[in-house]
This record gives C-alpha cells, sequence and structure tokens, in this order.
C-alpha cells in the first residue's frame, strides 16, 4: 500500500516529455509488459499528452504545425 508521501510525490511530479519530429505518434507506456496498450495521438498545437501514462509529446523545434490550417 501507498504511504501519502508517496501519493503526493507521484501527483506533483511532471510527466514524462519527449521531443518528437512528427505529428501522429504512438504510446504503449515503454514499458513492455509493464505499459498499457498501444495508443495513438495526434499533436494538436505542437503538443499531445497520454491518457494512460501521462507523457507529454512535444513538437521539435522548427517542425511546422498545420494542424491549425
Amino acid at each position: 500500500m501507498s504511504t501519502d508521501a508517496e501519493v503526493s510525490k507521484n501527483i506533483l511530479e511532471p510527466s514524462e516529455r519527449i521531443e518528437v519530429n512528427t505529428l501522429t505518434i504512438a504510446c504503449d507506456g515503454g514499458g513492455g509488459a509493464l505499459g498499457h496498450p498501444r495508443v495513438f495521438l495526434t499533436l494538436k498545437d505542437g503538443q499531445a499528452e497520454c491518457g494512460y501514462c501521462g507523457r507529454r509529446y512535444i513538437l521539435k523545434a522548427g517542425i511546422i504545425d498545420r494542424t491549425g490550417l
């Protein structure tokens, strides 16, 4: 069972940020058998967040985001 301090630490820790160079990415949690089902995310306004693991995908600088067109 988790202590209150462990739960607070997990809530307050920022999610992992990953820079990508495409507007559509796949996330499986990265943990192999400990990950989650693969989901495909589309970056909007240069970013997307996985609903399963909280990873935040950020479009690399210099890559053109045309989703707003």
